[in-house]
């Protein structure tokens, strides 16, 4: 029997989402939990990857299991996982399906803020700007859309098959006082720290060292070559992860919290 397992993370004490040697990963911790149950060696695949300190307000990954059970496994699970992983429901799906291979859309939220506060140090990241042109950035949010080849957004282009992503949703939010913002995108699929690159960029243009037609020119030429500065991680999360026959709503109302925002 393959089930999905519905979760969300804090990202600050891993480095990263999946498995390597430098560190503590979120998937060794909840392999570990697993294994523990079962008492047996358990692998899991997830939906993707997130990077060390970045977040993940919903992730998904499967698992096959094969011996029954008689206690509540969602209870266990979490009652044994440390309190920065939370599983939110373990849904029976079908055997060929895929958390990674079968997702058609995922989302991302990135979170700033411009002063030093010591509840959002771990949650959203400080850029101390004093005025942002939230409107030039939504200019060239909105032509994210236009184009679909990000080699001039990702860290190792020559690692990935290709760089073709269709982005489907990219917003600026900010508050009244435009002393918190929020970068909404969602695509089919992303490259390697591609997010953190786009709002990078992002933020120059908001506080004016970036032109608009400079951001564009990339897009247009992704091969043209320019500095890659992507923004800090703690900012990010992985938020909404749809399959074709799964399509379950965020559980956590952390990031509505964080920023309950008004449209500019």
């Amino acid at each position: 029997m393959r089930c999905f397992f519905h979760i969300g993370y804090l990202g600050t004490q891993y480095s990263g989402w999946q498995k390597h040697p430098d560190g503590l990963s979120v998937q060794q911790v909840l392999e570990q939990a697993l294994s523990k149950l079962f008492k047996k060696p358990v692998y899991i695949v997830g939906c993707g990857r997130t990077d060390a300190q970045v977040h993940a307000s919903q992730f998904f990954f499967h698992v096959d299991i094969t011996q029954p059970r008689d206690y509540d496994l969602l209870f266990r699970l979490n009652n044994i996982l440390p309190d920065d992983i939370a599983v939110f429901d373990i849904v029976e799906v079908a055997d060929d399906a895929h958390a990674r291979f079968d997702a058609t859309e995922r989302g991302y939220d990135y979170f700033i803020h411009t002063y030093k506060d010591p509840f959002l140090g771990g949650f959203s990241s400080m850029y101390a700007v004093t005025s942002w042109d939230t409107g030039l950035m939504q200019q060239a949010a909105n032509l994210l859309l236009k184009y679909d080849d990000y080699h001039g957004f990702c860290t190792m282009p020559n690692r990935q098959q290709h760089t073709i992503c269709n982005i489907s949703s990219a917003t600026i939010v900010a508050d009244d006082a435009v002393d918190k913002l929020r970068f909404h995108i969602s695509a089919n699929r992303f490259l390697g720290k591609m997010v953190r690159i786009i709002t990078g960029k992002l933020i120059d243009i908001g506080t004016g060292k970036l032109s608009l037609d400079e951001f564009e020119a990339h897009l247009a030429n992704p091969l043209l070559p320019w500095t890659i500065k992507p923004a800090y991680p703690q900012g990010l999360y992985l938020s909404s992860v749809k399959y074709p026959y799964l399509q379950l709503p965020n559980r956590s109302n952390f990031t509505q919290m964080l920023f309950n925002t008004t449209s500019r």
